[in-house]
């Protein structure tokens, strides 16, 4: 289970707020998942990287809400959540320098 998180509102595409989302529609586009079912308050797709099942999902909730959405969706899978964060501060001082 990939979850990228993101809010859904239109005004949050291409922000910040939203690279979660972006690396899922990358994702989705070059192992050609598409992610357009609905379900577990998410958009996600089901299909394989490198031989391995997958699911791409991006929660349709708010971010601060996104728990829930993931949770709905790894019980019914049966998925054990292995959760990457990564920092955005990182990033911005590395992009700098």
């Amino acid at each position: 289970l990939i979850v990228g998180l993101g809010n859904p509102e239109p005004e949050y595409s291409f922000t910040r707020h939203n690279m979660g989302f972006d690396v899922i529609n990358k994702l989705s586009k070059k192992y050609e998942i598409p992610v357009e079912r609905q379900g577990f308050k998410s958009l996600y797709g089901i299909g394989e990287i490198l031989n391995n099942k997958v699911i791409l999902c991006k929660p349709q909730t708010f971010m601060n809400l996104s728990g829930n959405a993931i949770i709905e969706i790894s019980n019914f899978h049966k998925f054990i959540l292995l959760i990457i964060t990564i920092l955005l501060s990182t990033i911005i001082i590395s992009i700098r320098v």
